[in-house]
């Protein structure tokens, strides 16, 4: 596909989404659409016409306006990528249908995600994060961050929390890998059936010997009372496995990343590290793990002078969001110091992230005890010679090479 295409009006109608060029900043092709209108016109890659939302006020009002839908069942939703094509009529548990099936599903989970159960999760967390820090050391100086690292414990955490057994996690971390960064959607679906056929072994196997996580609180509680069928548990358990891990451990090497390209950051954490809360939320805005969202308009809807006709297409741009000025002082400009609490790096409204709990425990902890534990960590190759995820995936770095 062209980087533009012209519209039958003869404007000229950009491509979405384009690669970034660095880790951490959205791809130099957006600067385009952050003018003074919250919403422009982007081309997917089927010609299909959408509004990027890139207003910082407008993108949270939209995410809680109910004339927009999730179902990513619908015939017409908008389609990012090639590889969800075909998957019509599939519905993907809590991130990809509407109330009042988002909303049954996730009071089922609400109570394992709670600030308090995230609390009796920290010591395991730290538990492991010395652990594997522990086993860097030992195979130093020279290493790959994300297998070592950053991948390994979002990996670990999920396991614990699902009961899922660790040592399959390399089998689920390369299909998720080849799901979520896939080209093609016969690649997608062939990564997609090795997870659904692992968790659907897992789930029966679960039915006959017990253990004590989330996925056997779903078959003792729900499943067992006829709340949710064996496939809903399966494709909850998906999901939950999916983007408890994977997102995570973008976010973990992002912030590294970041941390190390801004050393007078760095040094006020190190000086400071109560910072870290601080620290967490603005890796959140400014570096922006998933960079966008997408909505159906049910009905028409009015925003700012522009009326979004029902069957549009939204994609709610979450690093241009993120990077308003109407909401954030110098937005291009990293700063733990700052107050961004208010970003939409889990999103917003009723599908915000349910387990932003728990990424902040294991960011705050994973990205505080690096520091503490490796004091002169530096990346072991110049930034433009590490390898990032394409625009289409979740954002972040492939392998990221560090050393001390």
């Amino acid at each position: 596909m062209t980087q533009t295409d012209t519209h039958p009006t003869g404007t000229t109608i950009p491509a979405f989404p384009k690669d970034r060029t660095c880790p951490y900043q959205p791809s130099p092709h957006y600067q385009e659409f952050h003018s003074e209108e919250p919403l422009v016109q982007v081309e997917l890659f089927d010609g299909r016409l959408a509004w990027l939302v890139t207003g910082h006020a407008e993108g949270r009002a939209l995410l809680t306006d109910p004339r927009l839908s999730s179902d990513w069942a619908h015939p017409n939703f908008p389609l990012i990528v090639q590889r969800t094509e075909g998957r019509e009529g599939l519905s993907f548990p809590l991130i990809g249908v509407d109330d009042p099936e988002h909303a049954r599903q996730r009071r089922m989970l609400i109570p394992s995600f709670g600030v308090k159960r995230m609390a009796t999760l920290r010591p395991t967390i730290q538990q492991e994060v010395d652990r594997m820090i522990d086993e860097m050391l030992a195979k130093g100086p020279t290493i790959d961050l994300v297998t070592s690292y950053s991948l390994p414990v979002p990996s670990m955490v999920i396991c614990a929390l699902l009961d899922v057994p660790y040592e399959d996690h390399g089998f689920f971390e390369d299909r998720s890998r080849r799901f979520v960064g896939a080209a093609t959607s016969a690649e997608a679906d062939a990564a997609f059936g090795e997870l659904y056929g692992y968790l659907h072994g897992l789930v029966q196997k679960k039915q006959e010997n017990p253990g004590e996580g989330l996925l056997d609180d779903l078959i003792a509680g729900q499943l067992a009372e006829g709340d949710l069928n064996h496939n809903e548990v399966v494709m909850i358990a998906l999901v939950l496995l999916l983007a408890g891990h994977e997102t995570t451990a973008n976010g973990i090497s992002l912030a590294v990343l970041t941390l190390l390209q801004h050393p007078e950051q760095l040094d006020a954490l190190r000086r400071d590290p109560s910072l870290i809360t601080n620290t967490v939320e603005e890796v959140l805005r400014f570096a922006s793990v998933s960079d966008f969202m997408v909505r159906l308009a049910k009905e028409d809807i009015e925003v700012g002078g522009t009326t979004i006709k029902a069957g549009d297409a939204l994609v709610f741009s979450i690093s241009l969001i993120n990077r308003d000025s109407k909401a954030y002082e110098n937005p291009y400009t990293f700063d733990i110091e700052r107050s961004a609490r208010h970003h939409v790096g889990f999103g917003h409204g009723i599908h915000q992230c349910l387990g932003q709990n728990l990424a902040r425990a294991e960011l705050e902890i994973a990205i505080g005890t690096l520091f503490a534990r490796i004091p002169d960590l530096r990346l072991a190759v110049p930034l433009d010679e590490v390898p990032i995820k394409a625009g289409h995936d979740a954002q972040g770095p492939t392998e990221l090479p560090v050393t001390w």
